[in-house]
């Protein structure tokens, strides 16, 4: 049984197709296995922007601090300071979260919004007063970004001024994504607007949408009118001061007064029509013809006219 089995099976050995030897190819000067390894680039830029608040800030505010660090991937966020603590705190916060850079939000009597943008080492630092804040769920703008993308700069050439000009340099610091940092994407898709105009910083966000300029907006927006600006971090020597500020107590006082002068000239103008009107009202003489008295008040004479009316009927 064994001598034809190996017979059977060398018949079929035999019957089976020779396959095609192909030439063979020569191997690749470089194997993938031995390609180096691509290296990322080098965070070398390594700041970090804090961003906080006070305690008892409002619900719009607070939404515009939560929109500023989603846009910022190089932000770290802090719980809310207290109110009567020193503002020179904020240097030894940021000194233990290794922060350069300070983003700090706080509001007044409900209705008036502040932003200090601090450089924490050797300064300076800006205090703004914060306009017409819209954020970006209010807004539901078409435009929409990658969350850790980098952002664009753009700024108007309006800023040539010193102060203008330190200004620009501290948002461009604080506000510009480092290269190669871990949390930021390698591109850019949206770009941060700076427009100098009445005095006053408008921000705005945009969307790139095609390489030939089309944008879509994207939020948040808001208004930063420039108080003072510090020598040092939170304080310090006042390098310059607004001379065109002015401040929202003093605003809502001009109206208070501008609609008391309105009741003011009102009654006014009621005293006057008073004395041009005369003590007595001359009227038509002839409206005493029809006067005539009851029967009940008649005397003399009078008495004998209605007795005749009676006689005649």
């Amino acid at each position: 049984m064994g001598k034809r089995k190996r017979l059977l099976q060398e018949k079929k050995s035999e019957e089976e197709e020779v396959p095609i030897e192909l030439p063979a190819l020569p191997p690749p000067r470089v194997r993938d296995s031995d390609e180096p390894v691509k290296k990322k680039g080098k965070w070398m830029n390594r700041k970090r922007v804090l961003v906080l608040s006070a305690r008892g800030l409002t619900h719009r505010c607070r939404h515009l601090m939560n929109d500023m660090r989603s846009l910022l991937p190089h932000s770290k966020p802090e719980p809310s300071k207290e109110r009567k603590d020193d503002l020179k705190v904020i240097n030894e916060i940021a000194e233990v979260k290794n922060c350069d850079k300070c983003l700090y939000f706080e509001s007044r009597k409900g209705q008036d919004y502040y932003l200090w943008l601090s450089s924490i080492q050797q300064g300076p630092s800006v205090k703004f007063q914060v306009l017409n804040v819209h954020t970006m769920k209010e807004l539901k703008m078409s435009g929409n970004c990658l969350k850790g993308s980098r952002p664009l700069l753009s700024f108007d050439d309006s800023f040539n001024a010193p102060h203008w000009a330190l200004i620009k340099e501290l948002l461009i610091q604080t506000l510009g994504t480092p290269n190669h940092h871990p949390k930021s994407q390698p591109f850019h898709d949206h770009v941060f607007t700076f427009t100098l105009l009445d005095e006053k910083i408008w921000f705005r966000n945009f969307e790139i949408i095609d390489m030939n300029g089309k944008l879509a907006e994207i939020g948040p927006r808001f208004v930063l009118d420039p108080v003072k600006i510090f020598e040092g971090s939170f304080g310090g020597a006042t390098l310059w001061d607004n001379p065109n500020y002015i401040s929202p107590n003093t605003h809502r006082q001009t109206i208070r007064k501008a609609l008391g002068l309105k009741y003011v000239n009102k009654t006014y103008e009621r005293q006057l029509a008073m004395k041009r009107r005369p003590d007595q009202l001359v009227g038509d003489p002839t409206n005493e013809i029809f006067q005539t008295k009851a029967p009940e008040d008649a005397k003399g004479q009078e008495k004998q006219l209605f007795i005749r009316k009676k006689n005649m009927k």
